[in-house]
């Protein structure tokens, strides 16, 4: 290069998954057959209704101009209805939800709306990566919080209450929790609520995972006051097939809907129409087809429980989402180290934990994101390995 790249990326890394994959893929060139149970990728279909909106919507003239910033009407009310009726959640389509395309850009839009070089940001350890990565990138100070099994994976906040938090603006939160799988609870976003209101924090809430696996949707911005210093991001990536699609929301009060159109208008020229009416149609799928692809996802977790028992694992039975989270055996060294055994005696990649924050350290993710007949095949090569190691 001819020139030297900004301060800004000598402290973020690239991604752990770009990197892993690029070797699985290198692997599997060569002619290993890697099962991948890795990455969170929905591998079934979009409902079939939406799949005929996007074709039938495409063919159409005058939607493939440029779109506005904050989304089309239609997809802004879906939005909105879609709160209204899986969290009992009412919004202002106009105002209190902006679209975004996938909720990973939210992140990084809210950051740069939000935070100055010396700002701090609470960040939860072990959690999404992609949070401490976007306060790096605009000059914040990440400052973690641990969370641990032993206070069931929810934010010790006494303990946070003895720190100074006079710089603190931001406050990453999860529920249901990657990649823990801890659910939301009632009680603890009463006292998140309340301990914002104290310190004058913004808790951004990332709650992708409500509809996987999980009895008891739930939205932070259900508690009263929310609304005051809560904003809430989803995604139809996990909640409905769609993660290529790129389809999010970031939701709350209007002034900071406001704010983070400021960013994202100067970033990009909005989503494709037809992505935006297809997403609407999903936004109205019935709780049947919900219901049936949970079902998959059931019977595949009953395997991975076996696999988790098979390599002498550890986990919560009560986990929600599309993972499942386990502790590794007391004699192995760490969860890196465990995987890469695993990928190189079996062919068969999972996630170290430590990726998530150095809470991880001990702990596994499988993805349920494989139909069930790779994963008995996987489950049939840990046996062949691991079955007679206690």
């Amino acid at each position: 290069m001819i020139i030297s790249t900004a301060e800004r990326i000598s402290e973020v890394k690239e991604y752990y998954f770009a990197t892993k994959l690029r070797e699985i893929r290198q692997r599997k060139l060569q002619g290993e057959d890697i099962i991948n149970l890795g990455i969170g990728n929905p591998d079934m279909m979009p409902s079939e209704d939406v799949l005929k909106k996007l074709v039938a919507t495409t063919l159409e003239a005058g939607n493939h101009g440029y779109q506005p910033y904050k989304g089309i009407p239609t997809l802004r009310k879906a939005m909105a209805g879609w709160y209204l009726d899986a969290f009992g959640v009412s919004l202002e389509p106009d105002t209190e939800v902006l679209p975004l395309i996938g909720s990973k850009e939210g992140i990084m839009h809210i950051s740069m709306a939000f935070l100055d070089k010396g700002d701090k940001v609470l960040i939860p350890n072990p959690g999404y990566p992609s949070y401490g990565s976007a306060a790096r990138l605009v000059g914040a100070e990440a400052e973690f919080y641990t969370l641990s099994a032993e206070n069931g994976w929810y934010p010790d906040l006494a303990e946070l209450r003895q720190r100074d938090l006079t710089k603190v603006k931001i406050m990453w939160l999860n529920y249901p929790h990657m990649p823990t799988g801890t659910p939301a609870k009632e009680e603890v976003f009463h006292e998140l609520v309340t301990f914002a209101k104290e310190h004058k924090i913004l808790l951004c809430h990332d709650n992708p995972y409500s509809y996987v696996l999980n009895p008891e949707p739930m939205s932070m911005l259900n508690i009263p006051g929310a609304k005051e210093v809560a904003i809430e991001l989803n995604s139809l990536s996990k909640s409905h097939n769609m993660a290529g699609w790129r389809v999010g929301m970031v939701v709350g009060e209007a002034a900071y809907i406001n704010a983070i159109l400021r960013v994202k208008s100067n970033m990009d020229s909005g989503m494709f129409a037809p992505l935006q009416l297809a997403a609407a149609e999903a936004l109205q799928i019935s709780r049947q087809w919900h219901m049936e692809r949970n079902q998959v996802y059931a019977h595949r977790r009953e395997i991975v429980r076996e696999m988790i028992k098979v390599l002498n694992c550890q986990a919560d039975p009560d986990q929600v989402g599309m993972f499942m989270w386990a502790k590794i055996p007391p004699h192995q060294k760490s969860a890196e180290a465990f995987s890469e055994e695993i990928l190189n005696k079996c062919s068969v990649f999972i996630t170290p934990g430590f990726i998530f924050g150095t809470a991880g350290d001990t702990y596994i993710r499988i993805s349920l994101c494989t139909p069930a007949e790779r994963l008995e095949e996987a489950l049939g090569r840990l046996k062949a390995v691991f079955a007679l190691i206690s």
